[in-house]
């Protein structure tokens, strides 16, 4: 299983496109926190999401089975997306049912394209670090 945790940094709803149902938050680089990244997470295909629109710290990862049977009830889903239910703790507790959340992190300035831009030439360049958060039925060795 694989988890993305940022504690020390702002997140906020940066963008949602409903015909393609896209989701990007977003943590923009501060003075107050002594930051110099930009960090975005992208979740796709979203089906349900439960958020605080402004978040102090993130930690993005699978639902517990208790976890997912509580949103279960209160979003209607069915049994098969437990494996794509993703908690998103920070203040107060938040869930996106969705495919896996990509994230990505690299010095840019406030104006400049999201890290998720098509426009964005990929491979990315050494400024720039990526992955992506899985669910236990989805990592083959169980592992982190």
């Amino acid at each position: 299983m694989s988890e993305f945790t940022r504690r020390d940094r702002m997140f906020k709803v940066w963008s949602f496109d409903v015909s393609h149902r896209h989701l990007i938050l977003r943590s923009d680089p501060v003075a107050i926190d002594n930051t110099t990244t930009r960090v975005e997470i992208y979740f796709g295909h979203v089906e349900f999401m439960l958020l605080k629109p402004v978040c102090r710290g993130i930690h993005v990862r699978p639902a517990a089975s208790a976890e997912f049977d509580d949103v279960a009830r209160f979003a209607g889903l069915d049994s098969d997306a437990r494996n794509w239910t993703w908690m998103l703790e920070g203040e107060g507790n938040s869930c996106v049912v969705s495919s896996k959340p990509s994230w990505r992190e690299a010095p840019r300035p406030y104006a400049a394209p999201s890290l998720f831009s098509a426009s964005q030439p990929w491979p990315p360049g050494p400024d720039l670090t990526f992955g992506s958060v899985e669910s236990d039925a989805e990592d083959p060795n169980g592992s982190d």
